[in-house]
């Protein structure tokens, strides 16, 4: 039974994907190519964790997937791993 205005179709896909993911921050294992003493990418593949917020940008990173849920936990977010 519907008591309100059809509110089906009100929602960008941009919102509908943010629905609920408010606070949650997804690590995500990646190979990076970084030349380590010209600190620019182009080097040796290096094993970084990603750190994304809800909508998919990439916010930050670690060296550990320990180290990437506690930098997450310290700035009050949930972390959850992402495949």
């Amino acid at each position: 039974m519907q008591t309100g205005p059809d509110r089906t179709n009100t929602l960008s896909p941009e919102d509908f994907a943010a629905l609920g993911a408010q606070g949650v921050a997804y690590v995500r294992r990646v190979l990076e190519h970084v030349d380590a003493k010209a600190g620019k990418k182009g080097g040796e593949p290096i094993v970084v964790f990603a750190i994304h917020a809800a909508d998919g940008e990439r916010i930050g990173g670690a060296p550990s997937r320990e180290l990437a849920f506690a930098a997450i936990r310290q700035h009050g977010l949930e972390p959850v791993d992402a495949h």
